[in-house]
């Protein structure tokens, strides 16, 4: 066993400051500001070679691989202090204590807060098993956060957390670790000094994090990172602002791709219709023609792995790259037809291969798989290592290796991309099915073993894909989805928490997965809705879950019911109005989900935000995790028990909230009761707060264009927005094709809403409708760019009018209409106090 326990010398070298131990060598650069990279190298050789960083400061390996992802930073400088009993190392807004004797590392940030703190004796040490260890000292004030996707409560102090990705279907949402991601990251947010500071830990290798959970008197409270391989490389990084922290760690690991529009709508999914025995593709029509039928919006359609169902000698069994004829005669007449309707189609990929593959020895002879280790060498020959796969026994293509790469773009082109679609869902990627990790992956040229590398296997698999839909179709963007995935999967996909289990506790529980992805870089998540795997969910659980649903990223109504049933929007016929509904009020909220995801692309931050995230500095939202914000203007409080006839809401303080429904005002810091019945969605606007909605109808994000706009504002203190548009389909945005319009609100008597343009793209915006709230107060005059607006005292007259405004006294606004001419506006609504009487 290694252990660190004292220095032997610290060296500067350039712009780093090697530090020699009597157990490992450690280096610490400072990355970028507030960035502090500290990594013992166990290994030895301090390699270079990433499939995670996009932002670096030294030569990697993979750079040629990574290409236009990777940016090369100059680090900063630092300052290196001798003190006697420490060194001190100063630079990027932080300060770095090296004690000597006994070892350890302290970072404080520039107002001398202390954010990290090895735990001495324990810090950085290797067990008798090869496992690397990091320790670090916590309080009980640390609350925890992020760890990508996991069950439980958002808050993971005193957790076990076990990353070592699964296949988990029908998961206990409260219970069962791992699930299906493999993100090494986590924020620590100290409950007094309310500031938080990240740690991501760049390796691939299966890990476990103890938050606290393990005690030892002969020790103080601390946190454990553990990993079955490689170096401790750990990446601090500073807040003080969870959001900080996210900005940064994304900066680190790359930030989401703006996804096409259809993305953000309904996409709707079911195992059975892909299994049927014959004329899926009617099936499945037939299911696009019913939701236009019943009102219900749809723009995807995510197509389970039935369709490559093909007979063989061990029977039916999945076959990727195939198309089974009799439920698929014309896969591209399939596709046509379903885009004549507006449907994009995401069919099912998997990366694993059957022994009884039909395609087998075309497979093997491209030589694309993950080899056998060297016992199994030894004891049956050299080949292609076996594992437990869908269906049985498989090999695993290996996406390390730069030819098993290129064939795989082919066959995905040549099997799926050609027939018609620029979407690709890619499934089962966890590798857990072999058993022998010492089994060996290409590493591009380096060796390695799948232990080493199967968990980043996803996102390479993603990126294969989406460099295939490019190649294929240049002007789309690439829509992919991957249920699992590495640090970083979201430069590629969106994602969700894999084969959910129907039942309220997963309703409930799934939230907290969600939010945690969203503070992990990731916020494109979501969960099966209704619930994947056992019975259909009874007709309130489907209603509510639908009803908290249309708020997740990806929002799909997706099942494999243990009854036979099949989950769909219209299931129950007396209860199908509330699901039209909701699902409706998703299509409505488009533009403001449309620019959510436009800000997570330049930032990173979540679209689905967990309270502490937004409200950091009130503890009373610590452990919240059954409300969250979407964004900076919605509060979200769905009902999430059965029978429930009123809800309780706890609203963040310092804060003004209004009913999204009543316009009833709340002041924040308290418990409010709202009364629910089954078609009830509890949402609350925040003051300062402004909401984009679509006016008009949109029943395909597709096919129609949001032409009448409505803003909710709540001017009860200065806010601004920034909507964003363009054609949401093409990469024309890459290259300056888009709108932004700056939305600046001052309050005050006089509420003045700015509007400021920029950028090429010409929106499908025809009118614009302000909605002020202000519940008992009438505007005394409106001017539109310092022009009187006429007022109507009828609200027929309003409606017929193309422009003025009109006081919804029972809705507690002012309503402002005005065509949208494209360019700047100004519009200033007066609730100075008149006194008629008196003039």
């Amino acid at each position: 066993m290694r252990v660190t326990s004292r220095v032997e010398r610290v060296e500067r070298a350039g712009d780093r400051v090697h530090v020699r131990t009597d157990g490992v060598e450690i280096r610490l650069v400072v990355l970028s500001d507030g960035v502090l990279r500290i990594r013992a190298g166990f290994d030895g050789d301090f390699a270079e070679e990433s499939y995670t960083l996009t932002t670096t400061a030294w030569p990697d390996r993979l750079d040629e691989f990574m290409a236009d992802e990777r940016t090369r930073v100059t680090p900063l400088p630092l300052d290196v202090e001798d003190l006697g009993e420490l060194v001190r190392v100063t630079g990027g807004g932080l300060r770095v204590d090296i004690d000597k004797d006994p070892f350890r590392i302290r970072v404080h940030d520039d107002e001398g807060a202390l954010l990290h703190s090895d735990v001495v004796g324990l810090g950085y040490r290797e067990d008798s098993n090869g496992r690397r260890i990091h320790s670090s000292e916590i309080s009980r004030d640390d609350a925890f956060y992020g760890f990508g996707e996991t069950t439980g409560p958002l808050n993971k102090a005193q957790k076990l957390i076990t990353m070592s990705p699964k296949d988990a279907l029908g998961y206990d949402a409260r219970e069962t670790d791992p699930l299906y991601k493999h993100i090494p990251f986590c924020l620590k947010m100290n409950r007094t000094s309310r500031k938080a500071v990240g740690y991501f830990y760049h390796n691939t290798y299966d890990c476990d994090l103890d938050l606290g959970r393990e005690r030892s008197n002969y020790w103080p409270p601390h946190s454990r990172y553990r990993a079955d391989g490689g170096d401790i490389d750990l990446f601090l990084i500073a807040g003080p602002a969870i959001r900080d922290v996210v900005r940064r760690y994304t900066a680190l690991t790359g930030r989401p791709p703006l996804l096409p529009k259809y993305a953000l709508g309904y996409l709707a999914s079911s195992m059975y219709y892909s299994e049927l025995d014959a004329d899926s593709d009617r099936a499945i029509t037939d299911f696009i023609d019913i939701a236009r039928a019943e009102d219900i919006p749809v723009d995807g359609f995510q197509l389970s792995s039935g369709y490559t169902t093909q007979q063989t000698e061990a029977g039916p069994k999945r076959c990727v790259f195939t198309w089974n004829e009799r439920r698929f005669p014309s896969p591209e007449g399939f596709f046509a037809s379903m885009a004549e309707r507006g449907i994009t189609v995401s069919p099912n990929v998997k990366p694993g291969v059957l022994d009884v593959h039909p395609r087998l020895d075309e497979f093997a002879e491209a030589d694309v798989f993950v080899t056998r280790s060297a016992d199994a060498v030894a004891t049956a020959g050299a080949g292609p290592a076996a594992g437990a796969w869908w269906g049985g026994p498989g090999r695993f293509v290996d996406f390390t290796k730069p030819d098993a790469r290129a064939a795989w773009q082919r066959w995905l082109t040549e099997a799926v991309l050609d027939k018609g679609t620029t979407s690709v869902w890619n499934d089962n990627c966890e590798y857990d099915g072999i058993i022998d990790t010492d089994s060996g992956v290409d590493f591009d040229g380096a060796g390695a073993t799948v232990a080493r590398l199967r968990n980043v296997m996803s996102n390479l698999m993603c990126r294969v894909t989406r460099d295939g839909i490019a190649a294929t179709n240049p002007s789309a963007r690439p829509y992919i989805v991957c249920r699992s995935g590495h640090a970083g999967i979201q430069r590629y996909a969106q994602s969700w928490a894999g084969d959910n289990s129907t039942s309220w506790e997963s309703l409930r529980h799934n939230i907290a997965t969600i939010l945690g992805m969203g503070l992990s870089g990731f916020p494109h998540h979501g969960c099966d809705i209704g619930g994947f795997h056992g019975p259909a969910p009874e007709p309130e659980l489907l209603v509510r879950w639908v009803q908290h649903g249309i708020f997740q990223p990806r929002f799909s109504i997706h099942s494999v019911n243990s009854d036979n049933t099949v989950t769909e929007p219209w299931m129950y016929p007396d209860h199908t109005h509330h699901v039209r509904d909701a699902i409706k009020l998703r299509y409505r909220l488009f533009p403001y989900l449309y620019s959510l995801a436009a800000r997570a692309s330049a930032t990173g931050w979540p679209i689905m935000e967990a309270l502490v995230s937004a409200f950091q500095d009130d503890p009373g939202v610590d452990d919240s995790a059954e409300e969250f914000m979407l964004g900076d203007a919605l509060l979200v409080a769905t009902v999430l028990t059965p029978g429930a006839r009123t809800r309780s809401v706890r609203l963040p303080a310092g804060e003004v909230f209004y009913d999204a429904w009543t316009r009833q005002r709340h002041q924040g810091g308290q418990v409010v009761e709202v009364p629910v019945d089954l078609g009830s969605i509890p949402l609350f606007l925040r003051g300062g707060g402004i909401v984009p909605v679509a006016e008009n109808q949109l029943r395909s994000l597709t096919h129609d264009e949001v032409t009448d706009l409505r803003l909710i504002c709540v001017p009860d203190r200065d806010g601004r927005f920034t909507l964003y548009e363009d054609d949401g389909l093409t990469r024309a945005h890459e290259d300056g094709a888009f709108r932004e319009t700056e939305i600046r609100m001052t309050a005050g008597e006089q509420v003045r809403l700015e509007l400021t343009r920029r950028g090429e793209h010409r929106s499908t915006v025809r009118r614009l409708l302000f909605d002020v709230v202000r519940p008992g107060q009438c505007p005394h005059r409106v001017d539109l760019d310092g022009r009187r607006l006429p007022q109507f005292l009828h609200r027929a007259r309003f409606d017929e009018a193309e422009a003025g405004w009109y006081y919804d006294i029972a809705l507690g606004s002012a309503l402002v209409k005005t065509p949208d001419h494209g360019g700047d506006l100004v519009a200033t609504i007066s609730f100075e106090p008149v006194d008629m009487i008196g003039m």
